[in-house]
């Protein structure tokens, strides 16, 4: 291809340079700077503190050079805080939408009860919306974890339960049968181990969702593939449980019988 003469070639080079430069400066510059900023997502007790650091923050930045670090780093002390994603409106607004971590239970820890999430995470500063199981740990990590192992299974167990189950949950504790919790009007859960929890769940709501269930005094779900079930009464079909849950933690009507149901052996 021919060459360009010397002269052309420099005038190109100046003009690219100089466009540059212009974006460089438009892109920071007050035109384009974050002036609304919109938060969702956020419902914990730390949320009115959460969206004043994010705004704070975003408004030091503009919609053409948006710092996701610097936001992060704004809001790094709220345990709430799982993760941020943004979306800049050219020219003057930002919508962050926050993922939160939800308390699954409180640890006593040498009389200071504290929120923990999941992972074992001590979430200091959240205020829970409603009781939670009371765990009784004795050691911590640096930056406030868990190590306590029993504690660590309780929480993880919690963790992996679907909500409108794990909402009923008022004490998990290890008896003879390993991790143990108690429902609220429901079955005590024997799940022994901390393992192959995502089944050991399906199985339980599977087995809640059964008319059959009502009245069973507890749950054995150590092998989620065999459900046993002990204690069970005569109770009329109308009088099961109202609020039976499907294998996708959802109410649902306690006079169907669920598809694949574990059998139920008194």
């Amino acid at each position: 291809m021919p060459r360009l003469p010397p002269r052309p070639a420099l005038i190109a080079a100046a003009a690219v340079l100089l466009l540059g430069a212009a974006f460089m400066w438009f892109r920071d510059s007050g035109l384009v700077a974050v002036t609304k900023v919109t938060v969702t997502g956020v419902s914990s007790s730390e949320g009115a503190e959460v969206r004043q650091a994010l705004t704070s923050s975003a408004e030091q930045m503009t919609t053409l050079h948006l710092d996701a670090d610097g936001l992060r780093q704004s809001v790094k002390g709220f345990a709430s805080v799982a993760s941020l994603r943004t979306t800049t409106h050219f020219p003057h607004r930002l919508t962050i939408e926050v993922t939160e971590r939800q308390p699954v239970a409180e640890v006593d820890i040498a009389g200071d009860t504290v929120p923990v999430g999941a992972g074992g995470r001590l979430m200091r500063g959240v205020r829970p919306d409603r009781a939670l199981p009371v765990l009784h740990a004795t050691r911590l990590a640096p930056g406030g974890r868990l190590t306590d192992p029993q504690a660590l299974a309780a929480v993880a167990t919690l963790a992996a339960a679907p909500p409108p189950l794990r909402d009923r949950v008022t004490r998990v504790w290890t008896g003879p049968k390993g991790l143990t919790l108690d429902v609220r009007s429901g079955p005590e859960l024997f799940f022994g181990a901390a393992s192959r929890l995502d089944a050991k769940w399906m199985a339980t709501a599977r087995v809640l969702a059964e008319p059959s269930a009502a009245g069973a005094v507890y749950l054995d779900v150590r092998v989620p593939d065999r459900v046993a079930a002990g204690g069970l009464g005569t109770v009329p079909q109308q009088q099961a449980d109202p609020l039976a849950l499907n294998p996708q933690g959802q109410v649902v009507n306690p006079q169907l019988q669920a598809q694949g149901t574990p059998s139920l052996n008194p």
